[in-house]
């Protein structure tokens, strides 16, 4: 039997409380996505441009209002502080409270929208139930504008899935874990098909989903055609929690290119493994920090999506977890010296990309600046290449910044030398704390 310890007569601030700090392990760092004006007729708009966030010192995003609709759940997923087993203090909001405190804190000015997550009440359906009559008023009798991400409960129905993407900007179905098996063992009680079910309708649009052979799924819309209506607007995205099953660096981004591939995802997340339970007996950690991990699967994410790297050539079979003293794209860039050093003056912008020390802005900074005239390494740093990095890859009109050695060692050592300070607060785990919106009202 459970032992579950319920309030009674909580009032609001206690709810908020106990429901924020649930959850807290939720990653909620995205920008809106969307352009939604109130044409002054109610509260809040959210612009294309994104939403502008602030950060707690760990990354972690606090412009959202980020609670938990309940953390009563009828799951027992090992890695979960609200798991049904856990002797926690259980708290709900109703429909009108989540409206109440959005709206009040929007106009305190410390959130952009509301980030609303939940455990199990009941079932799937039940909970998403409530979700959706949230937003509903949130939307249409509240008349808030802002953004809204919520998050998909795998299992719910088909048709409250549909209904609340016509309300939300966001929505994202958690994957949890990496592989059936690693879900099988740590959540036995969540179902791999019911999430990539739920991730298929969300990209795809409104409609009927019905499965299709074998594990895939189609979506057919109840008219034969695409609707109007915007659903989802803002796309999806899902998170996986890392160090806690022993899956690879390699396992983990071959699973995250194929999230973007095939859902089309605006953002994987990845949550450092924190055993807030005590009862999973080996961690699986990889080097002395999994935050830092976490923050190397980030640079290789990123790489991914914009910098035209693909899995396999950052990470395989015989190299299958990234450097930690090393960021993936310095690690590769020091691994293939053969396609250095690059001339400024004559690379393409693909090659450019892949030069350490240069990012996006840069690279069409100098593919701009290049036609008009000579590129030296002045103008490079004043486009904000990092030369501490760049410069053992690059050459400006066939001259390098200084005398350059090829040697892997060498760019190794004096590349990870510049980075230690970096990455000082991460190893030391200095930064794992992340602000509420209690402390903002505390500070006010």
């Amino acid at each position: 039997m459970r032992n579950i310890n319920i309030q009674q007569n909580m009032d609001l601030s206690e709810k908020l409380k106990i429901l924020t700090d649930g959850a807290k392990y939720d990653v909620a760092c995205t920008s809106s996505g969307v352009d939604r004006s109130n044409k002054g007729k109610g509260m809040g708009d959210a612009h294309a441009c994104g939403i502008c966030h602030t950060f707690a010192s760990d990354g972690r995003c606090v412009s959202l209002l980020k609670i938990l609709y309940t953390n009563e759940c009828i799951y027992d997923c090992k890695y979960c502080i609200n798991r049904k087993s856990n002797d926690v203090p259980r708290a709900s909001f109703t429909p009108n409270e989540v409206c109440k405190l959005t709206m009040e804190f929007y106009r305190r000015n410390y959130i952009e929208g509301l980030f609303l997550s939940s455990g199990i009440l009941k079932s799937p359906d039940f909970t998403m139930g409530l979700v959706y009559e949230t937003l509903w008023k949130l939307r249409n009798e509240y008349h808030f504008f802002g953004y809204i991400h919520v998050k998909a409960i795998p299992g719910a129905s088909p048709e409250i899935i549909e209904k609340i993407g016509f309300l939300a900007d966001r929505m994202s179905t958690n994957l949890e874990l990496p592989t059936k098996e690693s879900l099988k063992e740590l959540a036995p009680n969540k179902s791999h098909k019911n999430m990539l079910m739920s991730m298929k309708q969300i990209q795809i649009g409104s409609g009927n989903l019905i499965p299709s052979s074998g594990d895939g799924y189609s979506l057919i819309t109840k008219t034969g055609r695409k609707k109007q209506s915007k659903f989802v607007p803002a796309g999806q995205s899902t998170q996986m929690i890392i160090g806690a099953t022993p899956e690879t660096d390699y396992q983990l981004m071959s699973v995250t290119e194929y999230m973007y591939k095939q859902f089309k995802m605006k953002r994987v997340f990845y949550s450092a493994f924190v055993d807030v339970n005590h009862n999973i007996d080996a961690p699986a950690l990889v080097g002395p920090n999994p935050l830092l991990r976490e923050h190397r699967l980030y640079q290789a994410d990123w790489l991914l999506r914009f910098y035209g790297f693909n899995v396999k050539e950052l990470l395989n079979e015989n190299h299958p977890n990234f450097n930690v003293v090393l960021d993936p794209k310095c690690d590769w860039a020091v691994n293939h010296l053969e396609l250095f050093p690059v001339e400024i003056m004559r690379a393409d912008y693909y090659t450019l990309l892949r030069v350490p020390g240069l990012g996006v802005k840069s690279a069409r900074r100098i593919m701009s600046a290049r036609r008009y005239g000579v590129i030296d390494f002045d103008s490079l740093k004043r486009m904000g290449v990092v030369l501490k990095r760049a410069a053992y890859f690059i050459t400006c009109n066939g001259k390098t910044m200084f005398p350059l050695r090829l040697d892997k060692d060498f760019i190794a050592r004096s590349i990870a030398a510049d980075d230690r300070k970096q990455l000082f607060s991460i190893e030391e785990d200095t930064t794992y704390r992340q602000m509420t919106l209690l402390d903002l009202e505390a500070k006010a």
